[in-house]
């Protein structure tokens, strides 16, 4: 017992701790995270492949069951969770999710709208061509083997094939301190980008532009941004796409119309995206969308419905690109592992250099190989047509000798392999033809092993070798070709719209009214104003305000300790009743304490005023607030409250104040601030009492005032010089006739 307390080592926590997690870290960064630059995969998804190679699942054989191929590769490869391994699997199957899927996958593997696969018992793989290609050359002494974790088997370091996974399918993975995300891209594209590095391995990482265009994701969409952000990201190798959704207007028939979306962006779930989308009708947020319906089978089309025909279609798109997922910004972090193990972020330009160079690096280690099988046959070929020009000694010796090989060895001059090889030579073989055939297969043979000989040490032809390959595999993946075409578009657009919320509300015309107890409602229409039947208020209550609005109008609304809140137009209750209590939409304190009801007409100024009269002006765009809370425009004095909300004419250059002392005084507008807030200045100066009323009017034109009674007239005062007078003044008796009640 004591033997194992003598093994425990008292360390500092934090060293131990740092040791360990810095193991942790360096295991997730190398062996689990990061695509490896070469073969663009990470361990998990090489170790599944080169399972489903030894299971000899290429695409002309029969399906297996994933459970199969995900046993041995845990069982002999990748000794980790069984789930993770068949997630990892059921991603290279998906065809939504890689550009050229590296599994061909029978069975439930999940779809575009986020479901999950079926569990591995019931799906069956198989290998697709891709994959193949990619594997193509491991039996050619291309790559390095190392054992596997149990050292029982051997597995591949790297993939040795001529595809550029790396970037044709893309990666993401999360790590220790960093982390990838690399988008899909076009293969032909790439082979065009490549074949010219191989000719210009200097050229600037912007030349590379004139043949990658972007990224190509496997559902397609259309990337928003410029050319200039497009190739900024692939120079430094961080960045990001934005990536939108396709659609297009269909004409449903007498003007009407609806947009359907017909591809959506990368790793966006389609149920969510829906879910999202329906959020905003449920919660109002977009009023211009009226419904959406998912008509999706194998192709997508979701169908947008607008409010109305006259809902302009890009302004409703460009709503949702802001509000939702039909437009995302993919990140670019081309964070990968180099040749020598080490993760860096590269560029575009770097990451193409490299695994060019290192499929120079596979065509050299393949050619040395096969100069090695050749060597090995040409040795034996030497030794056959050692027998055939000795046949009937060389049967001789067999025949007497109870030792025939060190004979032979000894009287021929023969290797040791030759005379093995000749000894172990079926009797059928000893045919006059042989001799022909085999002079043949060794002049064929020493012939490949010239041309390969100057392969391996002409690094020229080693270039002109590795385009001619490249242009074999473009022909493959061309862009005319099925699988090769372009699926994402380039389409550069500004980022989608802030639109305003008025731009969003249809414009009607309603008729805003307001009881004394601040019961509000909106009835449709221009109502006359005049008609008892459209005032109609509970018992004990009357009218306080009443006009015409429409409903994209904001409607202010001015309390008496100088808050001002915002109603909007749209969001009035109906017609229909009394309406309801305004206190139920916005924070206001006491009762009957309202000043003013109006419309906040655009550019519309505002003449302010309090009780004890002091006063402004104000801007009605300024005085909307945001929150139901309200906005504090005017500030007031103890004991006074607002008393006075108008809004300026467009003609108006005078401002006529009265107070209860039924004293008036006339001075210009520009004797009054402009702010945004404030006490204001004195308008008028009393001895007793304060501000009865004040109104600003065109001097020019005078003023009018109704003389009350059944008759309706008006009566003018077209000169006010005598009444004219500095701001703040104590003012004089009103003209002759002017209302009891200090009202103008």
């Amino acid at each position: 017992m004591s033997d194992e307390f003598d093994q425990i080592v008292d360390a500092p926590f934090d060293d131990a701790l740092s040791q360990r997690y810095l193991v942790y870290a360096l295991s997730t960064i190398t062996a689990r995270s990061l695509p490896d630059v070469r073969d663009g995969l990470k361990p998990v998804h090489r170790r599944l492949l080169w399972a489903m190679r030894l299971l000899r699942l290429d695409p002309a054989s029969a399906y297996k069951k994933c459970a199969r191929v995900v046993g041995d590769t845990i069982g002999k490869y990748h000794p980790h969770g069984d789930q993770s391994v068949y997630d990892a699997m059921v991603r290279l199957a998906q065809t939504f999710s890689l550009r050229y899927p590296l599994v061909d996958g029978q069975g439930n593997f999940g779809n575009v709208d986020g479901d999950n696969a079926a569990a591995y018992r019931y799906t069956e793989a198989r290998l697709t061509a891709t994959a193949v290609e990619l594997m193509a050359g491991l039996d050619e002494g291309t790559v390095a083997f190392r054992p596997t974790y149990n050292g029982e088997e051997e597995e591949p370091e790297v993939f040795p094939g001529l595809f550029p996974n790396l970037l044709a399918n893309g990666a993401s993975g999360i790590a220790v301190g960093m982390a990838t995300s690399i988008p899909p891209h076009n293969v032909a594209e790439l082979i065009d980008a490549a074949s010219h590095l191989i000719d210009n391995h200097a050229a600037e990482p912007s030349a590379l532009m004139d043949f990658v265009s972007g990224p190509d994701f496997p559902t397609g969409g259309v990337i928003v941004d410029s050319a200039e952000a497009i190739a900024g990201a692939y120079a430094t190798g961080r960045g990001g796409f934005r990536v939108r959704a396709k659609w297009e207007t269909e004409d449903q028939g007498r003007g009407t119309w609806v947009a359907v979306v017909t591809e959506i962006p990368f790793q966006v779930p389609k149920a969510k995206l829906i879910e999202q989308i329906a959020a905003l009708i449920s919660e109002k947020k977009l009023p211009i969308l009226a419904d959406i319906r998912d008509e999706s089978d194998e192709q997508i089309r979701i169908v947008l419905e607008p409010r109305s025909r006259t809902v302009e279609p890009q302004v409703l798109m460009d709503s949702l690109f802001r509000l939702t997922d039909l437009e995302v910004r993919i990140p670019l972090n081309l964070n990968v592992l180099d040749a020598n193990r080490t993760p860096r972020v590269m560029s575009l330009k770097e990451a193409l250099s490299a695994w060019v160079d290192f499929q120079i690096e596979v065509l050299v280690n393949r050619s040395k190989h096969r100069i090695g099988k050749i060597d090995d046959r040409v040795e034996l070929l030497e030794g056959y047509l050692v027998a055939y020009l000795n046949l009937d000694r060389v049967i001789q010796i067999i025949r007497e000798e109870d030792e025939p090989k060190p004979v032979m060895m000894a009287e021929f001059a023969l290797t040791d392999r030759q005379a093995e090889a000749i000894l172990n030579m079926r009797l059928r073989s000893l045919r006059k033809l042989e001799e022909m055939q085999i002079k043949k297969e060794r002049d064929a043979l020493i012939k490949e092993r010239e041309e390969l000989q100057k392969l391996v040490d002409s690094p020229a032809r080693q270039r002109t070798r590795l385009k001619k390959d490249l242009a074999a595999l473009r022909d493959r993946y061309g862009l005319d070709t099925e699988l090769g075409r372009r699926r994402t578009l380039i389409e550069e657009a500004g980022p989608a719209r802030e639109i305003p919320l008025e731009a969003m509300i249809e414009r009607e015309p309603i008729t805003v009214i307001m009881s004394q107890r601040g019961w509000v409602r909106a009835m449709k229409g221009h109502v006359d104003l005049a008609n008892p039947d459209a005032m109609k208020f509970k018992e004990g209550d009357g009218p306080a305000f009443a006009f015409h609005a429409q409903t994209t109008d904001k409607i202010l609304l001015a309390a008496q300790n100088g808050r001002f809140y915002t109603l909007g137009a749209d969001k009035l209750p109906g017609g229909r009743g009394f309406g309801e209590p305004v206190r139920l939409m916005v924070d206001l304190e006491g009762e009957g304490n309202i000043v003013a009801l109006m419309p906040a007409a655009q550019n519309a100024k505002l003449l302010l005023a309090s009780s004890d009269g002091r006063g402004f002006v104000t801007s009605a765009a300024g005085a909307i607030a945001e929150t139901r809370k309200g906005k504090q425009i005017v500030n007031l004095r103890a004991g006074a409250t607002l008393k006075v909300v108008r809004q300026i004419g467009a003609g108006d250059d005078y401002v006529a104040s009265i107070g209860d002392n039924r004293k008036m005084v006339v001075f210009p507008l520009t004797e009054l601030p402009e702010m945004g807030r404030g006490q204001g200045v004195a308008l008028q100066r009393y001895r007793d009492g304060g501000l009865s009323d004040a109104t600003t009017f065109a001097f020019s034109d005078g003023l009018s005032w109704s003389m009350g009674g059944e008759s309706g007239r008006t009566r003018s005062e077209p000169d006010l010089s005598a009444w004219r007078t500095a701001r703040g003044a104590a003012g004089r008796m009103p003209p002759m006739g002017f209302p009891r009640d200090n009202r103008f």
